[in-house]
C-alpha cells in the first residue's frame, strides 16, 4: 500500500465512523484526523468549508523536509478527493507557548460562522494560529447548556467566549474575563451571532492572577480554563498552570457560591492537580467523558468538576 493510499484510506475511515456523530449533534466544526498514522503527523480539523492541517509532529530536520512536503502533498490529494469543494489551508508548526500561540499573525482577516448544534460560533482560519474555537471543549458546552438555566457564570480566560456563549444560551447571566480585548470583542461578536445581547452580561479586560483576588463577586458556576504557561507582557508575572492553579482555585472559593460548581481544565499533558484542592471542593475528574469522539489524542486536555466544600 502507497503512502497516499495509506491516509486516503484513514481519513475515509475516520469520516465514515464520524458521520452519524456529526449529523446527530449538527457539526460543521470537527476534528477529521488527530495523527493516527505515526509517519504521517499531523491534525486535520473541518471549519464549514474548510480544511485546516496543523503541522504538529516533531520539529523536522532538513534532511527531513522533502519527507514532509511529499507527507502534505499525500494528504492534500486526499483530502480534493473526499472534500472536492472544500479549500485546504496549512498551518506550520510554532514554538510559542500559553496563549501567544493564538495571537494574531497576518494582517489579512477571513471570519465566518460555523455551526455546532444550536450554537453559531465566529472562526478564522488565516489571521490566527489557532481558529477561534476549541472543539475538544463542545462535550462542555453541551453540558453548560444544561446546567445554566437562571444561574451566573463566571468565564475565566474566556479567549472567543465559547464557554460564555454556550451558557447565555442555556439562560445564565455570563460574565466572561480575558486579558486579551482582540478576543473579548470576539466573544461579544459570538453573542450577537446567536442573537444574545451582550449588553446583558460582562466583559472584563483583566490579568486575572493580578486582579482575582480583590474580586468578590459570588457565582452559581466558574468555568476555568487557563494556558499552560503565559509571559505575556499585559501581565505582571509569569504564569505556569501547575505552580500557579492552586491559588487560583483557592482564590475561587470566595467567588463561588456554597454548593457551587466549578469547572477546571487545562491542556498541560503531564498536569497533577495539587492534593490540597480536595480540602477545598469535592473533586471529580471527568477528563475522560470531556472529551468528543473526534479527537483520539486522550491527553489533549484534563478537565475536572469542583463542588465548593461547605464551610
Amino acid at each position: 500500500m502507497n503512502d497516499n493510499t495509506l491516509i486516503l484510506n484513514r481519513l475515509r475511515k475516520n469520516q465514515k465512523r464520524l458521520k452519524s456523530y456529526i449529523k446527530d449533534n449538527k457539526l460543521e466544526a470537527f476534528r477529521l484526523y488527530d495523527k493516527d498514522i505515526p509517519e504521517y503527523p499531523y491534525i486535520i480539523d473541518v471549519y464549514g468549508s474548510k480544511l485546516v492541517i496543523f503541522e504538529k509532529g516533531k520539529k523536522l530536520e532538513d534532511t527531513e523536509r522533502s519527507l514532509k512536503l511529499n507527507h502534505l502533498a499525500n494528504i492534500k490529494s486526499a483530502l480534493n478527493e473526499l472534500y472536492p469543494d472544500h479549500e485546504i489551508v496549512v498551518k506550520e508548526r510554532v514554538q510559542n507557548k500559553g496563549k501567544q500561540q493564538y495571537e494574531k499573525h497576518e494582517n489579512i482577516r477571513h471570519f465566518f460562522t460555523v455551526n455546532e448544534g444550536p450554537l453559531k460560533f465566529r472562526v478564522n482560519t488565516y489571521d490566527y494560529i489557532d481558529c477561534g474555537l476549541f472543539l475538544d471543549h463542545r462535550p462542555l458546552r453541551k453540558k453548560i447548556i444544561k446546567e445554566s438555566q437562571g444561574k451566573s457564570l463566571l468565564n475565566l480566560y474566556c479567549y472567543t467566549g465559547a464557554i460564555s456563549v454556550a451558557a447565555a444560551f442555556g439562560g445564565a447571566n455570563v460574565t466572561s474575563v480575558d486579558m486579551s480585548k482582540t478576543y473579548l470583542k470576539w466573544a461579544e461578536k459570538n453573542f450577537e451571532i446567536n442573537k444574545l445581547d451582550p449588553k446583558d452580561h460582562k466583559f472584563l479586560r483583566e490579568d486575572i492572577s493580578a486582579w482575582l483576588p480583590d474580586y468578590h463577586e459570588t457565582f452559581d458556576l466558574i468555568v476555568v480554563d487557563p494556558p499552560s504557561f503565559s509571559n505575556s507582557k499585559k501581565m505582571e508575572d509569569i504564569f505556569d498552570i501547575q505552580r500557579d492553579h492552586l491559588e487560583i482555585l483557592k482564590s475561587l472559593t470566595k467567588n463561588l457560591k456554597d454548593g457551587g460548581k466549578l469547572y477546571f481544565s487545562n491542556n498541560l499533558r503531564n498536569f497533577k492537580l495539587d492534593s490540597e484542592v480536595e480540602s477545598l471542593y469535592k473533586v471529580r475528574e471527568i477528563t475522560k467523558d470531556s472529551i468528543p469522539p473526534d479527537f483520539r489524542d486522550a491527553k489533549i486536555h484534563h478537565c475536572f468538576e469542583l463542588i465548593k466544600l461547605s464551610p
